[in-house]
């Protein structure tokens, strides 16, 4: 569904991505590791053509994106729910999620009636909510708003940047518990996460991010037992 081949990315003269390739195939979860500055949130960004290219190409169910505009490439399908949940305060729960609509043109009414009652049995908490202000909510009940915002487009593939940061580790549990469920929809899932054992815990494949470039990658598991990983980023 997504190939990235030889992707740069300059911040002036920092580089932050060199030569970065990798790919996510249709309903699985592929996560994102490495330390902070590693190049992950870049990764994302570029996907969604919110920073300018240097080199390498993007492509996303079979159309080169590398170039493309943001707005253009939301309508193909791909939700960005970016690191800090950015929900709009001021606005209710159920408000925010009618903005969610706004990324897919092509859905009527009824679809959206459907998608609600999806976010709703896939985040209780927010049906309980809905006319609640964003900015009142606990941060795991924003975090599940960005996400289910996100959702409300009826993405193919959705990008989730840092989801568990600042989180209760009970909330944590039951963010990647949701995660989980929505690869089971049908959905393809990006994931940038910090808890590397958790992310690699339900991931089906990962990648390991060193200075902008890939260092290690392969299967959960490979990744899981590997002595590297496993002292860089598991505690072990």
């Amino acid at each position: 569904m997504l190939k990235i081949e030889n992707l740069k990315v300059n911040y002036g003269y920092i580089q932050a991505l060199e030569d970065i390739s990798f790919q996510v195939k249709e309903k699985e979860i592929v996560t994102l590791i490495g330390s902070n500055g590693a190049g992950k949130s870049t990764t994302l960004m570029a996907i969604s053509g919110l920073v300018d290219k240097t080199g390498g190409k993007i492509t996303f169910d079979g159309q080169d994106i590398t170039h493309m505009r943001p707005e253009r490439i939301v309508h193909l399908g791909i939700a960005h729910v970016p690191e800090g949940r950015r929900i709009f305060p001021s606005l209710t729960v159920y408000e925010n999620l009618l903005t969610g609509t706004m990324g897919n043109r092509k859905l009527t009414k009824q679809r959206q009636k459907e998608l609600l009652e999806e976010q709703y049995e896939l985040f209780p908490r927010l049906r309980e909510r809905l006319n609640q202000v964003g900015g009142s909510l606990s941060g795991g009940e924003q975090q599940m708003l960005a996400v289910a915002r996100g959702l409300m487009m009826d993405p193919k593939m959705i990008m989730l940047d840092e989801p568990s940061l600042g989180l209760a580790p009970i909330v944590v549990e039951e963010i990647f518990n949701m995660i989980v469920r929505i690869r089971d929809m049908g959905k393809t899932v990006l994931l940038i996460e910090q808890n590397a054992s958790m992310a690699l815990a339900i991931a089906d494949r990962g990648y390991v991010l060193v200075n902008g470039n890939v260092h290690l990658s392969g299967s959960s598991k490979e990744l899981l037992s590997n002595e590297e990983v496993k002292k860089a980023y598991l505690g072990a």
